[in-house]
């Protein structure tokens, strides 16, 4: 999105509409009381069922990442290692969603999470996938019910990316995307790795925890850098401070998925 300085002043502009489901305001940046800029900005709204968000993917299905920022006036980037979740940034602004940084599914109001799938060629995930933060202290009571992962994976919209390391971030492909609901053996996999490292880390064995860890989900650190510190739980009982934590999907848990629903 456009980064907007202090000294902003916005007017709805009703005839600009590129999207049905969006709204576009005339975006005037200004400094000293001058006007240097002036750039449309869509707000989408959310989709309000399923079948409406899924014609929003169907209607996005085959187009690159640079036409659609360019569509919804979304501001791309020259280098993804500076801003590595602009794909999924441009995706979630693009189809609605409207949880933000909150621990719910990315459209709240029907209950579906986005994730974004980079893919090979071959059609192989590149990179595991992003869940949510790793609670590491108050874990007393919680459960895998109550988990953000359980709300996250309840429902998922998978949508995959041909996002080769050749290809640049704007000519990058949006594939077919899909519903995915967890199977009981699934949902019992990642209960039983949630469960698992949960319990190291009320244990105040956080140190022991590894990417190694884990039959289909992982946690690894989750920080823009190392100096980035958090509480969690010590050896002794008492608090330390650590680099924060995710919870990943592993590619093989969500090549399963792809296998899964592609060859149905």
């Amino acid at each position: 999105m456009v980064n907007l300085p202090p000294q902003t002043t916005r007017s709805k502009n009703k005839q600009a509409g590129l999207n049905p489901h969006a709204t576009t305001y005339l975006v005037k940046l200004t400094e000293n009381n001058q006007i240097y800029e002036s750039t449309l900005v869509q707000r989408v709204s959310p989709p309000t069922s399923v079948s409406e968000l899924m014609q929003r993917v169907e209607a996005i299905a085959g187009t690159t990442l640079g036409e659609l920022a360019a569509q919804f006036q979304f501001k791309s980037p020259e280098d993804l290692l500076k801003e590595k979740g602009w794909p999924g940034q441009l995706i979630e602004h693009v189809l609605g969603a409207s949880a933000g940084s909150k621990p719910v599914p990315d459209f709240e109001q029907i209950g579906v999470e986005l994730k974004t799938l980079p893919i090979s060629y071959q059609g192989k995930p590149l990179e595991t996938t992003y869940v949510s933060i790793v609670p590491l202290t108050e874990l007393t009571g919680l459960t895998w019910q109550q988990s953000s992962v359980k709300k996250k994976l309840s429902h998922v919209l998978w949508l995959p990316i041909l996002a080769e390391r050749d290809i640049a971030p704007v000519d990058r492909t949006i594939g077919t995307g899909f519903l995915w609901q967890p199977s009981f053996e699934q949902e019992a996999q990642l209960r039983r790795d949630w469960e698992e490292q949960i319990e190291l880390i009320a244990l105040g064995r956080i140190q022991e925890i590894s990417g190694h860890l884990g039959e289909v989900m992982q946690i690894r650190p989750k920080a823009a850098n190392s100096k980035v510190l958090t509480d969690a739980i010590g050896p002794d009982g008492g608090l330390i401070k650590t680099l924060p934590r995710g919870f990943y999907l592993k590619t093989q848990f969500t090549q399963s998925i792809l296998l899964d629903h592609f060859s149905n």
